[in-house]
């Protein structure tokens, strides 16, 4: 499943509840969340955790081969090892995109590590993009 990049701006809130209060995501949702949060973060861009996030924005304007999607891949799988615990990474796919030469698809296969519910979150980057 392919999911477009969420609006920034409205995490972590899940928008108002049928009470009118603020309601903050939750479950795989939540999750999601975190994830794209951890891989579109870049390191050094929190002042309180100055080794938080993936850095997926450093590969851009690089070439779209196998060497790069190699490495983007693997740091998806260390960055998520490291900062999403409620998770286990089972596989990182990146693709080069058949339509868009500057596009890449990430896909990451996981599981909830304590209900072991497999879930799977995909999602187009653009290397040519600026950030």
């Amino acid at each position: 499943m392919r999911t477009p990049l969420p609006n920034i701006q409205s995490w972590p809130l899940g928008g108002l509840d049928s009470e009118g209060r603020l309601s903050w995501t939750r479950d795989d949702a939540s999750v999601r969340e975190v994830i794209l949060n951890i891989l579109l973060t870049r390191p050094g861009e929190r002042l309180q955790r100055p080794d938080f996030g993936a850095g997926l924005f450093n590969f851009v304007h690089q070439p779209n081969n196998e060497t790069t999607r190699h490495l983007i891949a693997g740091v998806v799988r260390k960055s998520l090892a490291q900062w999403e615990p409620r998770i286990v990474v089972e596989e990182v796919e990146v693709a080069e995109s058949p339509t868009s030469v500057a596009d890449v698809h990430i896909n990451i296969r996981y599981r909830m590590r304590f209900a072991r519910i497999p879930a799977e979150l995909g999602f187009t980057f653009n290397l040519g993009q600026s950030a």
